[in-house]
């Protein structure tokens, strides 16, 4: 993809137009490695989502509510790896935008929709684990496998109109052929700041603070239980397992959240040539985040792992049983 003029010291994202961006040069051996390095990035983080998907969607004992909402963020993730990293990738490396405005629109429209859906399904499952916590009795009739489908649908459709409504009414601010920048007016930014970030968080943390709370006093009279050598009835222990998997969705949200505050908190300072490269940076990290959810259901999953085995053992995963 490299042009370059006569000279052969001025390179240009497309000759032939006047109005080109200058590209930015990079030596072959950067360029190898930059490419081997996102590719397998991408990847990996598309391979470890569809063993995530595959594994909720193919055995039917995690059919549960929690799970969908699971499948749903690793969709998400799955997109990130397969659409967003190698298009930026690209646009990273090469530094000039190939594809048009049209594909530059449509791309910035699944950006937003793809971490918009991302953070509404961490709110979900702030709230599932909220209900399943604090209100275990409550948990069975209120939060249902049909009903978690549902609001996952509906979140998907709000946020992908949200989207679209905000990048008709954005602006292009590309100075030159071969750039993909589109800037939101300023109301739009204030929404966004509210609708996309500050609220959800708000309500995230404010659950889990709650969650972490009534679990720790709910683990403190099972081990007091334990020690007096009384026999745990069948509602203890789920309540101990429903502590265990709030514990592991909590730091999923947690590292999520470490993810997404430099972005924000980046987006409302003035862009420069310097803000420019640390942006790039700290939105690889929100990428990188697809990648690190899987292995923390590795880590603190024992079904994941197990259902992993049975797929990759596909004489067993085929199996009718």
């Amino acid at each position: 993809m490299a042009y370059q003029t006569e000279d052969h010291e001025t390179q240009y994202c497309f000759p032939a137009i006047n109005s080109s961006c200058i590209k930015t040069k990079r030596s072959t051996h950067e360029y190898n490695i930059m490419y081997v390095f996102f590719s397998l990035l991408s990847v990996w983080t598309v391979f470890l989502n569809l063993l995530v998907i595959i594994s909720i969607s193919h055995f039917k004992k995690l059919h549960t509510p929690t799970n969908m909402l699971i499948l749903s963020l690793a969709v998400s993730d799955l997109l990130v790896g397969l659409i967003i990293m190698p298009l930026e990738a690209i646009r990273l490396i090469e530094t000039c935008w190939y594809f048009g405005d049209t594909i530059c629109r449509l791309f910035l429209i699944i950006i937003g929709l793809l971490l918009s859906t991302s953070l509404s399904n961490l709110v979900l499952i702030a709230v599932d684990r909220y209900v399943a916590v604090c209100h275990p009795l409550l948990y069975p009739q209120k939060i249902t496998t049909t009903r978690t489908i549902i609001i996952i649908c509906v979140s998907w459709v709000c946020y992908s109109a949200y989207n679209i409504s905000a990048l008709i009414s954005s602006k292009t601010t590309s100075t030159c052929t071969g750039e993909c920048i589109f800037m939101l007016n300023f109301d739009w930014k204030i929404t966004d700041l509210f609708v996309s970030f500050l609220l959800p968080c708000t309500v995230i943390i404010t659950l889990y603070l709650r969650i972490f709370y009534v679990a720790h006093q709910q683990v403190k009279v099972i081990n007091s239980l334990m020690r007096s050598g009384k026999h745990l009835t069948e509602g203890s222990v789920k309540r101990k397992s429903e502590s265990k998997a709030a514990l592991t969705l909590g730091i999923i949200v947690t590292v999520y959240l470490f993810c997404w505050i430099p972005y924000y908190s980046l987006s409302l300072t003035p862009i420069t040539s310097k803000t420019s490269v640390i942006a790039y940076f700290i939105l690889w990290i929100m990428y990188i985040n697809s990648a690190l959810n899987p292995l923390i259901y590795a880590i603190f999953y024992p079904w994941f792992r197990t259902s992993v085995k049975h797929i990759l053992n596909l004489s067993k995963i085929c199996k009718p049983a």
